[in-house]
């Protein structure tokens, strides 16, 4: 695929299948397809999850915050692939740590770097920052399957 970096939502919905409203990557900045990426996530405030996590502080999910770290990664794995129609579904979270709240508003920053790969499983050490604050870090690891269109 030729993706030029920084790319957007265009590009990155060109590799991977998730679509609205389960899109957490709002851009690429820079990447070396297989090897590391830096991505962004523009935490909407009017996102509807703010309104029950929690009312009177809402904060980003850190469920949420693994779904984009992985995204990010996967984006990473999946960019320079030849074979179309596979996805990374995730296959364990080790050594996850939580350290920073990430609020509405904020931009969260998402790296990767990819410490294993093979035809069937990838591994990456990631993390989440907003600004100079680490809000998140964990490997991931991630089965790599063909879609069933």
């Amino acid at each position: 695929m030729d993706i030029q970096f920084p790319c957007g939502r265009e590009d990155i919905e060109r590799v991977l299948p998730h679509r609205d409203p389960f899109v957490w990557m709002t851009r690429v900045v820079e990447c070396t397809p297989g090897e590391s990426i830096t991505a962004e996530l523009d935490v909407d405030p009017d996102l509807p999850l703010f309104h029950g996590h929690f009312p009177t502080h809402p904060v980003l999910p850190g469920v949420i915050i693994m779904e984009a770290l992985a995204q990010a990664a996967s984006f990473c794995a999946l960019v320079d692939r030849a074979d179309e129609g596979v996805l990374g579904f995730f296959a364990g979270i080790d050594k996850a740590k939580f350290r920073n709240q990430v609020l509405p508003g904020d931009v969260l920053t998402l790296s990767a770097r990819i410490v294993k790969s093979s035809s069937r499983m990838v591994v990456a050490d990631v993390e989440a920052r907003v600004g100079d604050k680490v809000c998140a870090t964990a490997t991931q690891k991630y089965v790599l399957a063909r879609s069933e269109e």
